[in-house]
């Protein structure tokens, strides 16, 4: 295959250094070009019919791996091309992997990178999808991921050159508690504790006990509990935690009194909150992304991309759309609050249903 023929078709993020292409076969290596694919290599483990986008620590893999073929001596006279195939939900991962290397590292905005992926000859992406059972009805795209990407390292939510891959991907797993930081040192997602540590059916269960060390070294000093009770809440109190419980239904959206405590709860909490449900993705991830809304001004995109990447499996079926239905109130309450910071003697009041339909009165 002639390495005209395929950079004709590629996505060019460093001219005569660095391209992206979706090919049927896998090409050679010439003595111009340096190809390699990482659709085998990166694999997203689906919970139904989602596939991805691929979690932080893989992105992690990913730019170390490029920086490391970019600042090769042997690769340093050659076009290096990132080649993916013709299965749409490889090719959209990859993309993702790409575009935000080219975010993070050579600082392009999100819309540049896009643009980058979408020229030469290359057709549009395959939209990820939620972890639930059925229908897809809401669509999360490259460009969502790449601008959450962004957002996040904005505010200062991972830096690669201090990132701990081994501690991520350690905590992730089942087996050492399945938790994540969404938010480092505020909020961390993790699974339902159960009565008491054990195996059930080869799956590891954890009693609340189990989280204490970790919990007590990363300053966690609140739990919220969103599913219903399974386990004594006074054994997080007893261990030194604050332990709230804030119950609604599996696969469903909080009620506006809900998210309005739950909010309370991160805001007035010295140190960080630690959140689950069931799984600690669904649920726990929604109030998550009502949290990143209103205080860091995440697009409810943002948010779902952000914690995904984060958390996989995260926010699914109508929590999507209750998510983008927030998100004009919680900017439009952000933005307020920092109007009033500004106004001497400025003093907003609440009403009880104040989110998302509710009202406000500034007294100055």
């Amino acid at each position: 295959m002639a390495d005209e023929y395929v950079l004709l078709g590629a996505s060019e993020f460093i001219k005569d250094r660095l391209y992206f292409a979706t090919l049927r076969t896998k090409p050679k290596t010439t003595a111009n070009s340096h190809y390699f694919s990482t659709d085998d290599e990166f694999l997203y483990e689906n919970f139904y019919a989602d596939f991805g986008p691929l979690n932080l620590g893989m992105l992690y893999r990913y730019c170390c791996k490029l920086n490391k073929k970019l600042k090769s001596f042997t690769h340093s006279r050659k076009r290096v091309i990132h080649y993916t195939s013709y299965d749409q939900r490889k090719r959209a991962n990859a993309a993702v992997l790409i575009g935000a290397y080219s975010v993070i590292y050579l600082k392009r905005s999100p819309e540049e990178a896009y643009r980058s992926l979408i020229s030469g000859n290359n057709t549009a992406y395959l939209p990820f999808r939620d972890a639930a059972l059925g229908d897809c009805t809401y669509n999360l795209t490259i460009l969502d991921c790449l601008q959450g990407i962004r957002k996040a390292l904005q505010c200062g939510f991972f830096n690669f050159e201090t990132f701990d891959v081994e501690e991520y991907e350690h905590y992730e797993r089942v087996e050492n508690g399945d938790m994540n930081w969404i938010i480092p040192g505020k909020i961390l997602a993790f699974s339902g504790p159960h009565p008491r540590s054990k195996i059930e059916n080869g799956y590891p269960l954890h009693a609340p006990e189990a989280y204490f060390p970790y919990f007590q070294e990363h300053h966690v000093t609140a739990v919220v509990r969103l599913n219903r009770k399974i386990y004594d809440g006074r054994r997080f109190t007893d261990g030194g935690f604050e332990h709230h419980d804030l119950f609604f239904v599996d696969g469903t959206t909080p009620s506006d009194l809900i998210t309005r405590r739950f909010l309370h709860v991160c805001e007035s909490t010295e140190g960080a909150v630690a959140v689950h449900c069931k799984a600690g993705l669904g649920r726990t991830g929604t109030l998550i992304g009502c949290y990143l809304m209103k205080h860091y001004r995440f697009t409810a995109a943002d948010a779902i991309a952000w914690i995904r990447i984060c958390r996989p499996g995260s926010i699914i079926g109508p929590q999507q759309d209750f998510l983008e239905e927030e998100s004009c109130f919680s900017w439009s309450e952000s933005l307020l609050g920092a109007f009033c910071q500004t106004q001497a003697g400025c003093h907003v009041t609440f009403t009880e249903e104040w989110l998302p339909s509710g009202h406000f009165t500034i007294n100055a």
